[in-house]
């Protein structure tokens, strides 16, 4: 089987944790990068829960450090949702820097794409900064891009602002080029991810999945909805989940615009299912809530047991 080549932009955060231990096990996926970004927490936590969660599973991807605020706006934090480091609920054995590859995060990721015989995919599950500057200095090698696949935006209310969505609206000029970049770009929104939620009994199987299993169980106990939702919801693995198994989600073409004036509209995903001549994006609006928790239990058991 060919492995799609994959390279991961994040900002971990508990849920990014988790997608990232689905990417780094999964039978179809050759990770290449792994690209901290600023985002849920600063990046000095973010660079360091990579490192953190790579040495707890055994892997060897080259980490390469991303940007360290957004191109335009101010910093935002989701300290209070995922905990001061970004990963509260449970405390990994402090990893070194041998993982990081020297060097500027959009170089670097150039270099890694041309350099590949098949097509790179991208996957965003934090702002995305990173990938911003990667198709502004190094418009060529979208060539070579497959697709970009990525976790943010909304099509109604947001969780940031009334109507924008975090990772959006972190960057939102940056996810204004990634959505104009002209590759084909798919997206779980902040609906997948909440419609993307695990019962408390599902929990209890994940908690049964080894050291993995219980790692996550514990870090999923301690997120903190800012809506008090008592519900787990796997907001990130949603993308892998599109990436690995389309056939989970219902998708629909639409034009997407991120707000960049609005006084209180900021950083909302303009999401037109009307618009059909001017396509930029492919959207999720329905989930199989079965399937995926069953594909996530099942994908974190296989990450348990190849971390052996």
């Amino acid at each position: 089987m060919t492995k799609k080549p994959l390279i991961i932009s994040t900002d971990p955060g508990i849920d990014d944790v988790a997608a990232m231990t689905i990417s780094l096990f999964a039978d179809e996926l050759d990770v290449r990068m792994i690209v901290p970004t600023w985002g849920n927490v600063p990046l000095e936590y973010t660079t360091q829960n990579t490192l953190d969660l790579e040495k707890f599973l055994h892997t060897k991807v080259p980490v390469v450090i991303g940007a360290n605020q957004p191109l335009v706006a101010p910093m935002i934090s989701a300290a209070s949702v995922h905990g001061k480091t970004g990963i509260a609920g449970f405390e990994f054995e402090k990893a070194n820097t041998d993982l990081v590859k020297p060097g500027l995060a959009a170089t670097l990721m150039a270099e890694e794409i041309k350099k590949s015989p098949e097509k790179v995919t991208l996957m965003g599950i934090g702002p995305l900064t990173d990938y911003a500057l990667l198709f502004k200095q190094y418009p060529e090698v979208k060539e070579n891009v497959e697709q970009v696949v990525i976790m943010g935006g909304n099509i109604g209310r947001g969780n940031h602002s009334p109507l924008a969505e975090y990772n959006i609206a972190g960057d939102p000029e940056a996810a204004q080029v990634v959505f104009h970049s002209g590759l084909p770009v798919k997206v779980a929104p902040l609906e997948i991810g909440n419609k993307a939620h695990l019962t408390p009994e599902q929990m209890d199987k994940v908690k049964e999945c080894g050291e993995v299993g219980n790692m996550l169980y514990s870090m999923f106990s301690n997120i903190h909805e800012p809506d008090g939702d008592p519900r787990i919801k796997i907001y990130d693995p949603t993308a892998v989940g599109i990436l690995l198994h389309p056939e989970m989600f219902t998708m629909r073409k639409a034009n997407v615009e991120i707000e960049l004036r609005g006084q209180y509209t900021y950083g909302a995903s303009v999401i037109n299912f009307m618009d059909q001549e001017h396509v930029n994006a492919e959207i999720a609006t329905d989930v199989d809530l079965d399937k995926f928790a069953k594909w996530f239990i099942d994908s974190i058991k296989k990450a348990d047991q190849g971390r052996e």
